[in-house]
């Protein structure tokens, strides 16, 4: 295998400013990331990002079938040039974010895994977006910043704890798997980053009455941070309807303050609220 730098060098790449291009170039850490990742020979794995890929080699290994989704068209050519050998390779010139996941064949047994080093800029669409798709996907190990990994794996109150932590930590088991320096790679990026794997459950942590009022509940708790619960959900489309005198009882029926504010909330405690709020609704209308 051909180092980093030798296979920047070799195909005179030149990261583009515009697409957030900066590429892993420590081995230590790649090896990592492919260690994490946990790839079998009954594995199907999407590879977000790919790059110049040498982490695309070292997953395409073991995987029974790899899928390297770039959306640079100069990147597609050299790892069409460099895997054009390999008969469990796939390249997929595109936009993550368009990726369809349902039009890659996997079977109830064995769901899909994602690894990528994911551009700074598309990391919260980027993972609601494989939330969308939890009933395929069984893992993901990505490479983020180091301050988004922070904010999901964050505990209530703290100032990081938000949509993103209550959403994915009700429906997935996350770790925080390493911090990687910026002198890792080339160009070297402002912030430093961090590794985080993800397994998504077959159900949600807490039973759900509704998965999207939860989702949207949640959202609609953190629509302005600084104002108490009671101040935003009397105020969401969500709950139109619902008196703000009924709205208060219905909270501390679930043990929740009204004055309290949404990044408070353990997922735990969103969930018995949407499962009441949820009845409440019903029974009212």
């Amino acid at each position: 295998m051909d180092s980093p730098r030798q296979v920047i060098s070799h195909y005179s790449i030149k990261p583009r400013k515009s697409l957030g291009q900066s590429f892993l170039i420590e081995r230590s850490i790649i090896e990592n990331i492919a260690t994490t990742a946990n790839i079998t020979k009954e594995d199907v794995v999407v590879e977000i990002g790919s790059g110049i890929g040498v982490l695309t080699e070292k997953l395409a290994e073991n995987a029974a079938k790899l899928i390297a989704v770039e959306l640079d068209n100069r990147l597609v050519e050299v790892l069409k040039e460099k895997f054009f050998k390999y008969e469990n390779v796939q390249i997929c010139s595109g936009d993550i974010l368009k990726f369809d996941f349902r039009t890659i064949t996997v079977d109830q047994q064995h769901k899909m895994k994602v690894v990528g080093n994911i551009p700074y800029n598309i990391s919260s669409p980027l993972l609601f977006h494989l939330f969308s798709f939890r009933k395929i996907i069984s893992s993901f190990v990505l490479m983020l910043q180091k301050e988004v990994v922070q904010r999901l794996v964050a505990h209530p109150g703290s100032k990081n704890y938000g949509v993103p932590s209550v959403i994915l930590q009700m429906f997935t088991d996350l770790e925080k798997v390493m911090d990687v320096p910026a002198v890792c790679f080339y160009p070297r990026p402002k912030v430093d980053s961090s590794v985080i794997k993800g397994c998504f459950f077959e159900n949600p942590k807490i039973e759900l009455l509704d998965e999207e009022f939860f989702i949207k509940l949640v959202r609609e708790s953190f629509s302005q941070r600084r104002k108490t619960l009671i101040n935003n959900l009397k105020k969401s489309k969500l709950l139109e309807g619902v008196a703000e005198f009924v709205l208060k009882e219905t909270l501390v029926y679930a043990g929740i303050d009204p004055q309290r504010r949404g990044e408070t909330l353990s997922f735990e405690e969103f969930g018995n609220l949407s499962n009441v709020l949820n009845n409440k609704i019903k029974e009212q209308f």
